[in-house]
Protein backbone atom coordinates (compact mmCIF):
# COMPACT_ATOMS: atom_id res chain seq x y z
CA UNK A 1 0.00 0.00 0.00
CA UNK A 2 1.48 3.41 -0.92
CA UNK A 3 2.01 6.17 1.64
CA UNK A 4 -0.72 8.45 0.25
CA UNK A 5 -3.35 5.71 0.47
CA UNK A 6 -2.27 4.84 4.03
CA UNK A 7 -2.72 8.45 5.15
CA UNK A 8 -6.16 8.65 3.56
CA UNK A 9 -7.34 5.49 5.34
CA UNK A 10 -5.97 6.72 8.67
CA UNK A 11 -7.85 10.00 8.26
CA UNK A 12 -11.11 8.20 7.39
CA UNK A 13 -10.71 5.84 10.36
CA UNK A 14 -10.07 8.74 12.75
CA UNK A 15 -13.13 10.60 11.45
CA UNK A 16 -15.37 7.56 11.93
CA UNK A 17 -14.03 7.08 15.46
CA UNK A 18 -14.85 10.69 16.24
CA UNK A 19 -18.43 10.31 14.98
CA UNK A 20 -19.11 7.14 16.97
CA UNK A 21 -17.50 8.27 20.23
CA UNK A 22 -18.37 12.01 20.33
CA UNK A 23 -14.86 13.50 20.29
CA UNK A 24 -14.04 16.03 23.00
CA UNK A 25 -14.52 19.71 22.18
CA UNK A 26 -11.27 21.28 23.28
CA UNK A 27 -12.92 24.71 23.37
CA UNK A 28 -15.32 23.60 26.10
CA UNK A 29 -14.93 22.47 29.69
CA UNK A 30 -12.06 20.08 30.47
CA UNK A 31 -13.08 16.58 29.51
CA UNK A 32 -16.47 17.72 28.19
CA UNK A 33 -17.86 16.61 24.86
CA UNK A 34 -19.01 19.16 22.32
CA UNK A 35 -22.60 18.63 23.48
CA UNK A 36 -21.64 19.00 27.14
CA UNK A 37 -19.75 22.23 26.50
CA UNK A 38 -22.94 23.68 24.99
CA UNK A 39 -25.36 22.04 27.44
CA UNK A 40 -28.75 23.52 28.25
CA UNK A 41 -29.65 23.47 31.95
CA UNK A 42 -33.16 24.31 33.15
CA UNK A 43 -33.66 26.17 36.42
CA UNK A 44 -37.33 25.93 37.40
CA UNK A 45 -38.48 27.83 40.49
CA UNK A 46 -41.83 27.45 42.29
CA UNK A 47 -43.34 30.84 43.10
CA UNK A 48 -43.02 34.59 43.40
CA UNK A 49 -44.50 34.78 46.91
CA UNK A 50 -40.91 34.47 48.17
CA UNK A 51 -38.84 37.24 46.60
CA UNK A 52 -35.63 35.22 46.82
CA UNK A 53 -36.13 33.23 43.62
CA UNK A 54 -36.14 36.20 41.26
CA UNK A 55 -33.71 38.37 43.21
CA UNK A 56 -31.11 35.81 44.30
CA UNK A 57 -31.46 32.14 43.33
CA UNK A 58 -31.80 32.69 39.59
CA UNK A 59 -29.01 35.25 39.01
CA UNK A 60 -26.59 33.46 41.35
CA UNK A 61 -27.22 30.07 39.75
CA UNK A 62 -26.88 31.38 36.20
CA UNK A 63 -23.68 33.30 36.95
CA UNK A 64 -22.06 30.20 38.46
CA UNK A 65 -23.07 28.00 35.53
CA UNK A 66 -21.48 30.50 33.13
CA UNK A 67 -18.33 30.58 35.25
CA UNK A 68 -18.04 26.78 35.19
CA UNK A 69 -19.15 26.25 31.59
CA UNK A 70 -18.93 29.30 29.34
CA UNK A 71 -20.83 27.62 26.52
CA UNK A 72 -23.68 26.33 28.68
CA UNK A 73 -27.01 28.12 28.77
CA UNK A 74 -29.72 28.33 31.45
CA UNK A 75 -33.43 28.04 30.69
CA UNK A 76 -35.23 29.85 33.51
CA UNK A 77 -38.91 29.76 34.47
CA UNK A 78 -41.01 30.46 37.56
CA UNK A 79 -44.30 28.58 37.97
CA UNK A 80 -46.01 31.18 40.19
CA UNK A 81 -47.30 28.43 42.52
CA UNK A 82 -48.98 26.52 39.67
CA UNK A 83 -47.96 22.84 39.50
CA UNK A 84 -49.54 22.36 36.07
CA UNK A 85 -47.64 25.37 34.75
CA UNK A 86 -44.41 23.98 36.17
CA UNK A 87 -45.04 20.71 34.33
CA UNK A 88 -45.46 22.68 31.10
CA UNK A 89 -42.27 24.60 31.80
CA UNK A 90 -40.37 21.35 32.33
CA UNK A 91 -41.77 19.90 29.10
CA UNK A 92 -40.77 23.07 27.26
CA UNK A 93 -37.24 22.91 28.67
CA UNK A 94 -36.89 19.29 27.57
CA UNK A 95 -38.21 20.18 24.10
CA UNK A 96 -35.53 22.89 23.92
CA UNK A 97 -32.89 20.26 24.63
CA UNK A 98 -32.28 20.63 28.36
CA UNK A 99 -30.24 17.70 29.64
CA UNK A 100 -30.31 18.76 33.29
CA UNK A 101 -33.33 20.15 35.16
CA UNK A 102 -32.80 21.88 38.50
CA UNK A 103 -36.28 21.82 40.02
CA UNK A 104 -37.73 23.53 43.08
CA UNK A 105 -41.16 21.89 42.95
CA UNK A 106 -44.46 23.65 43.53
CA UNK A 107 -45.98 20.30 44.45
CA UNK A 108 -43.52 17.68 45.64
CA UNK A 109 -45.87 14.82 44.73
CA UNK A 110 -46.83 16.14 41.29
CA UNK A 111 -43.14 16.70 40.55
CA UNK A 112 -42.73 12.92 40.27
CA UNK A 113 -44.21 13.23 36.77
CA UNK A 114 -41.50 15.72 35.82
CA UNK A 115 -38.83 13.32 37.06
CA UNK A 116 -40.36 10.43 35.10
CA UNK A 117 -40.66 12.48 31.91
CA UNK A 118 -37.11 13.79 32.19
CA UNK A 119 -35.65 10.35 32.82
CA UNK A 120 -37.56 8.92 29.87
CA UNK A 121 -35.83 11.50 27.69
CA UNK A 122 -32.39 10.87 29.15
CA UNK A 123 -32.30 14.05 31.24
CA UNK A 124 -31.14 14.42 34.83
CA UNK A 125 -33.17 16.05 37.63
CA UNK A 126 -31.74 17.86 40.65
CA UNK A 127 -34.26 18.64 43.41
CA UNK A 128 -33.44 22.11 44.70
CA UNK A 129 -34.44 23.35 48.16
CA UNK A 130 -37.49 21.06 48.24
CA UNK A 131 -37.23 17.26 47.98
CA UNK A 132 -39.25 14.97 45.70
CA UNK A 133 -39.98 11.97 47.95
CA UNK A 134 -42.23 9.83 45.73
CA UNK A 135 -39.93 9.54 42.69
CA UNK A 136 -36.24 9.92 43.51
CA UNK A 137 -34.48 12.47 41.32
CA UNK A 138 -30.76 12.17 40.62
CA UNK A 139 -29.69 14.57 43.38
CA UNK A 140 -31.12 16.74 46.16
CA UNK A 141 -29.45 19.90 47.40
CA UNK A 142 -30.77 22.20 50.12
CA UNK A 143 -30.29 23.70 53.52
CA UNK A 144 -31.43 21.25 56.20
CA UNK A 145 -35.15 22.05 56.41
CA UNK A 146 -35.83 19.93 59.48
CA UNK A 147 -33.08 21.80 61.34
CA UNK A 148 -34.59 25.09 60.19
CA UNK A 149 -37.90 24.20 61.84
CA UNK A 150 -36.24 22.99 65.02
CA UNK A 151 -34.01 26.05 65.32
CA UNK A 152 -36.66 28.74 64.80
CA UNK A 153 -39.04 27.01 67.21
CA UNK A 154 -36.42 26.38 69.89
CA UNK A 155 -35.24 29.97 69.62
CA UNK A 156 -38.80 31.18 70.23
CA UNK A 157 -39.37 28.73 73.10
CA UNK A 158 -36.15 29.85 74.81
CA UNK A 159 -37.15 33.50 74.40
CA UNK A 160 -40.63 32.97 75.84
CA UNK A 161 -39.22 31.14 78.84
CA UNK A 162 -36.52 33.76 79.44
CA UNK A 163 -39.06 36.58 79.33
CA UNK A 164 -41.64 34.72 81.42
CA UNK A 165 -44.31 35.10 78.76
CA UNK A 166 -47.65 33.50 79.53
CA UNK A 167 -49.88 31.74 77.02
CA UNK A 168 -49.46 29.46 74.05
CA UNK A 169 -48.08 29.38 70.53
CA UNK A 170 -49.64 29.52 67.08
CA UNK A 171 -47.90 27.49 64.36
CA UNK A 172 -48.04 28.74 60.78
CA UNK A 173 -46.62 26.07 58.50
CA UNK A 174 -45.78 26.22 54.82
CA UNK A 175 -47.60 24.77 51.85
CA UNK A 176 -49.12 21.29 52.33
CA UNK A 177 -47.91 20.33 48.82
CA UNK A 178 -44.28 21.16 49.62
CA UNK A 179 -42.23 18.32 51.12
CA UNK A 180 -39.70 20.84 52.47
CA UNK A 181 -42.52 22.50 54.40
CA UNK A 182 -43.29 19.09 55.86
CA UNK A 183 -39.69 18.78 57.05
CA UNK A 184 -39.79 22.27 58.58
CA UNK A 185 -43.06 21.35 60.30
CA UNK A 186 -41.48 18.18 61.68
CA UNK A 187 -38.58 20.21 63.03
CA UNK A 188 -40.93 22.75 64.63
CA UNK A 189 -42.81 19.99 66.43
CA UNK A 190 -39.56 18.43 67.66
CA UNK A 191 -38.99 21.63 69.64
CA UNK A 192 -42.55 22.54 70.59
CA UNK A 193 -43.83 19.13 71.63
CA UNK A 194 -41.31 18.86 74.47
CA UNK A 195 -41.30 22.53 75.45
CA UNK A 196 -44.12 22.50 77.97
CA UNK A 197 -45.71 25.44 76.12
CA UNK A 198 -49.19 24.87 74.77
CA UNK A 199 -49.72 24.74 71.01
CA UNK A 200 -52.96 26.68 70.58
CA UNK A 201 -53.53 25.89 66.87
CA UNK A 202 -51.65 25.28 63.64
CA UNK A 203 -52.25 25.93 59.95
CA UNK A 204 -50.76 24.70 56.68
CA UNK A 205 -50.56 27.77 54.44
CA UNK A 206 -51.67 27.06 50.83
CA UNK A 207 -48.89 27.97 48.39
CA UNK A 208 -46.99 29.75 51.20
CA UNK A 209 -49.19 32.80 50.54
CA UNK A 210 -48.66 35.56 53.16
CA UNK A 211 -52.24 36.79 52.70
CA UNK A 212 -53.61 33.35 53.59
CA UNK A 213 -51.40 33.20 56.67
CA UNK A 214 -52.62 36.67 57.65
CA UNK A 215 -56.27 35.65 57.29
CA UNK A 216 -55.79 32.57 59.45
CA UNK A 217 -53.89 34.41 62.17
CA UNK A 218 -56.58 37.09 62.20
CA UNK A 219 -59.12 34.40 63.03
CA UNK A 220 -56.93 33.04 65.82
CA UNK A 221 -56.52 36.50 67.34
CA UNK A 222 -60.31 36.68 67.57
CA UNK A 223 -60.39 33.17 69.03
CA UNK A 224 -57.53 33.32 71.53
CA UNK A 225 -56.81 37.02 72.11
CA UNK A 226 -54.15 37.62 74.76
CA UNK A 227 -53.52 33.88 75.15
CA UNK A 228 -51.19 34.09 72.13
CA UNK A 229 -47.64 34.40 73.48
CA UNK A 230 -45.86 33.86 70.17
CA UNK A 231 -46.06 32.53 66.61
CA UNK A 232 -43.81 30.02 64.89
CA UNK A 233 -44.05 30.92 61.21
CA UNK A 234 -42.23 28.70 58.73
CA UNK A 235 -40.84 31.49 56.54
CA UNK A 236 -40.57 35.26 56.37
CA UNK A 237 -43.58 35.61 54.09
CA UNK A 238 -45.96 33.80 56.44
CA UNK A 239 -44.31 35.53 59.40
CA UNK A 240 -44.94 38.89 57.75
CA UNK A 241 -48.56 37.87 57.23
CA UNK A 242 -48.91 36.98 60.92
CA UNK A 243 -47.40 40.31 61.98
CA UNK A 244 -49.77 42.18 59.65
CA UNK A 245 -52.71 40.38 61.29
CA UNK A 246 -51.67 41.52 64.79
CA UNK A 247 -51.16 45.10 63.63
CA UNK A 248 -54.52 45.15 61.88
CA UNK A 249 -56.12 43.94 65.12
CA UNK A 250 -54.43 46.73 67.08
CA UNK A 251 -52.26 44.36 69.12
CA UNK A 252 -49.29 46.26 70.56
CA UNK A 253 -46.68 45.05 71.10
CA UNK A 254 -46.84 42.26 68.54
CA UNK A 255 -45.98 38.88 70.11
CA UNK A 256 -42.65 37.42 68.94
CA UNK A 257 -42.94 35.87 65.47
CA UNK A 258 -40.38 33.67 63.74
CA UNK A 259 -39.37 33.47 60.09
CA UNK A 260 -36.97 31.86 57.65
CA UNK A 261 -35.09 33.00 54.49
CA UNK A 262 -33.51 36.24 55.79
CA UNK A 263 -35.45 38.38 53.34
CA UNK A 264 -34.71 42.11 53.41
CA UNK A 265 -38.18 42.96 54.75
CA UNK A 266 -37.70 40.41 57.54
CA UNK A 267 -34.36 41.94 58.53
CA UNK A 268 -36.08 45.32 58.76
CA UNK A 269 -38.87 43.85 60.86
CA UNK A 270 -36.28 42.28 63.18
CA UNK A 271 -34.35 45.51 63.77
CA UNK A 272 -37.63 47.36 64.38
CA UNK A 273 -38.79 44.70 66.86
CA UNK A 274 -41.76 43.41 64.86
CA UNK A 275 -40.23 39.99 64.04
CA UNK A 276 -38.24 37.93 66.51
CA UNK A 277 -36.03 35.77 64.30
CA UNK A 278 -35.31 34.47 60.83
CA UNK A 279 -32.94 31.91 59.31
CA UNK A 280 -29.78 32.76 57.44
CA UNK A 281 -29.22 30.26 54.68
CA UNK A 282 -27.09 32.17 52.18
CA UNK A 283 -28.66 31.48 48.82
CA UNK A 284 -25.27 31.94 47.19
CA UNK A 285 -24.12 28.72 48.89
CA UNK A 286 -26.93 26.49 47.68
CA UNK A 287 -27.36 28.15 44.26
CA UNK A 288 -23.67 27.84 43.41
CA UNK A 289 -23.49 24.28 44.75
CA UNK A 290 -26.49 23.35 42.58
CA UNK A 291 -24.83 24.95 39.55
CA UNK A 292 -21.68 22.92 40.17
CA UNK A 293 -23.64 19.67 40.44
CA UNK A 294 -25.69 20.53 37.33
CA UNK A 295 -22.57 21.17 35.25
CA UNK A 296 -21.04 17.92 36.47
CA UNK A 297 -24.13 16.00 35.34
CA UNK A 298 -24.07 17.85 32.01
CA UNK A 299 -20.48 16.67 31.55
CA UNK A 300 -21.52 13.07 32.09
CA UNK A 301 -20.21 12.81 35.64
CA UNK A 302 -22.18 11.27 38.52
CA UNK A 303 -21.57 13.30 41.69
CA UNK A 304 -22.26 11.55 44.98
CA UNK A 305 -24.05 13.13 47.94
CA UNK A 306 -22.70 13.49 51.46
CA UNK A 307 -25.82 11.66 52.66
CA UNK A 308 -29.04 10.14 51.34
CA UNK A 309 -32.57 11.46 51.83
CA UNK A 310 -35.70 9.98 50.22
CA UNK A 311 -33.46 7.48 48.39
CA UNK A 312 -31.67 10.39 46.71
CA UNK A 313 -27.99 11.40 46.91
CA UNK A 314 -28.17 14.54 49.05
CA UNK A 315 -26.13 17.53 50.10
CA UNK A 316 -27.49 19.57 53.04
CA UNK A 317 -26.14 22.79 54.51
CA UNK A 318 -26.55 24.06 58.10
CA UNK A 319 -28.85 27.06 58.72
CA UNK A 320 -28.20 29.85 61.25
CA UNK A 321 -30.81 31.52 63.48
CA UNK A 322 -30.75 35.31 63.26
CA UNK A 323 -32.09 37.71 65.92
CA UNK A 324 -31.21 41.33 66.69
CA UNK A 325 -28.27 40.02 68.70
CA UNK A 326 -26.40 38.56 65.74
CA UNK A 327 -28.07 40.18 62.72
CA UNK A 328 -25.10 42.40 61.91
CA UNK A 329 -22.65 39.49 61.97
CA UNK A 330 -24.91 36.93 60.30
CA UNK A 331 -26.40 39.06 57.53
CA UNK A 332 -24.39 42.26 57.08
CA UNK A 333 -20.78 41.28 57.79
CA UNK A 334 -21.34 38.14 55.71
CA UNK A 335 -22.55 40.32 52.79
CA UNK A 336 -25.85 38.45 52.65
CA UNK A 337 -27.61 41.83 52.98
CA UNK A 338 -26.28 45.38 52.72
CA UNK A 339 -26.54 47.67 55.74
CA UNK A 340 -27.71 50.48 53.46
CA UNK A 341 -30.55 48.35 52.13
CA UNK A 342 -31.76 47.49 55.64
CA UNK A 343 -31.21 50.90 57.19
CA UNK A 344 -33.43 53.11 55.07
CA UNK A 345 -34.58 56.36 56.72
CA UNK A 346 -37.60 54.56 58.20
CA UNK A 347 -35.31 52.08 59.99
CA UNK A 348 -32.29 54.31 60.69
CA UNK A 349 -33.00 54.72 64.41
CA UNK A 350 -33.73 51.00 64.85
CA UNK A 351 -30.51 50.13 63.02
CA UNK A 352 -28.55 52.44 65.30
CA UNK A 353 -30.01 50.70 68.35
CA UNK A 354 -29.09 47.33 66.85
CA UNK A 355 -25.54 48.51 66.16
CA UNK A 356 -25.88 48.15 62.39
CA UNK A 357 -25.69 51.73 61.15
Amino acid sequence: MNTSRKLTLVAITATLACVTSACADTAGSPGATGDAAQAKIAFLMPDIASTRYELADHPLFEAKVKQLCAGCSVIYANANADAAQQQQQANSALAQGAKVIVLDPVDSTAAATIVNTAHAQGATVIAYDRPIPTMPPDYYISFDNEKIGAKIAQSLVDHLKQTGAQGGILEVNGSPTDAAAGLIKKGIHSALDTSGIKLLAEFDTPDWQPAKAQDWVSGQITRFGTQIAGVVAANDGTGGGAIAAFKAAGVNPVPPVTGNDAELAAAQRIVSGDQYNTISKPIKIVAEAAADIAVQFAQGKKPTGATTLFNTPTQLFDPTVVTTGNLKQALVSSNELKAGAICTPQYAAACARAGIA
